[in-house]
């Protein structure tokens, strides 16, 4: 299951952290639902979604104030449990006592931002969505062409890499080689990405490992991109037959999502970064309702149709 920790959280929105950090247990983030627990403010807790985050504005705490001593004691040790990983409050807003004595109590942190509940809240919704999608990985390549994201694919040594050099050299970016890292982020969303690791880095038989960025820039490179569509090379083959028309559409399921898909031969003469370049740019055509595969079925049997009515 991924995950995410309250540590690394803190790095990326800069939260202070209100309470005593030697008490403090960093703990795992697995749900990107975040809680503002309104209703447990007024005492209700049989629903109480403690592993969530529970991020208190100015709307609970005002309500917090109005609270007699006892039920704002009782209200923060009932939100601080061993499960919460964290409580937030925004606007830059201070921890009442209550709150820091019972996140103490189970080493919970307390966090402040000075952003707006609602646009923290949003952010950090966005961050958590995108960390802890499903992942999977593919062995590929994934660029960026024409603004649409082509993940290739192929047996090895079959041309993706030398293929996804010569379309970094015709203008496109680079987003990853030989891994590609994907994660649904929405529904019908595929984002990929190159583990840190091969991050910017193009491998070519007979030449070795080669820096992108370094050679041709950082428009050269992407560090993630929506995948739109995945091309397949694969050895040309006498006996198969290949579609000519572009009729047939094929798709790969990844996740929940059906990816266009693609089949291109290989066979020595065809200039891959050409054929991949076009697929791309009609790609978007069809997207824009432009089908070219279809105008020319319909014009066949547009001239079909008016052949029989000549015969007669």
């Amino acid at each position: 299951m991924a995950e995410v920790s309250t540590k690394q959280l803190i790095k990326e929105f800069d939260f202070k952290i209100l309470n005593n950090e030697d008490e403090v247990a960093y703990r795992s983030i697995t749900t990107s639902d975040i809680s503002r627990p309104g209703m447990e403010m007024a005492g209700y807790f049989t629903y109480y979604p403690a592993k969530r985050i529970q991020l208190l504005g100015k709307t609970e705490m005002t309500f917090y104030s109005e609270l007699s001593a006892a039920e704002q004691k009782d209200r923060m040790e009932r939100l601080c449990t061993y499960d919460t990983p964290a409580i937030i409050l925004s606007r830059g807003m201070d921890a009442p006592e209550n709150l820091i004595i019972a996140a103490d109590a189970v080493g919970m942190p307390i966090l402040s931002s000075p952003l707006t509940t609602t646009r923290l809240s949003s952010q950090l919704t966005t961050f958590l969505e995108s960390h802890l999608a499903p992942m999977t990985a593919i062995h590929g390549v994934l660029i960026d062409i024409y603004g649409i994201g082509v993940m290739i694919t192929g047996s090895s040594g079959v041309g993706k890499s030398e293929t996804a050099l010569d379309l970094v050299r015709r203008g496109h970016r680079l987003v990853a080689d030989d891994s590609v890292e994907i994660r649904q982020e929405h529904d019908g969303v595929l984002v990929g990405r190159a583990p840190d690791l091969i991050r910017h880095l193009l491998e070519i038989r007979g030449l070795g490992i080669i820096n992108v960025m370094t050679l041709f820039g950082a428009g050269a490179v992407r560090n993630y991109k929506r995948i739109g569509l995945a091309i397949d090379l694969e050895t040309w083959d006498q006996k198969k037959q290949y579609d000519r028309l572009g009729l047939d559409e094929e798709t790969i399921k990844i996740f929940d999502t059906d990816l266009p898909k693609l089949t291109v031969p290989v066979r020595p003469g065809r200039n891959l970064a050409v054929i991949i370049e076009v697929a791309a740019m009609n790609f978007r055509l069809k997207r824009m309702g432009i089908n070219a595969a279809e105008q020319f079925s319909e014009r066949l049997s547009h001239v079909i149709e008016e052949g029989d009515k000549e015969e007669f």
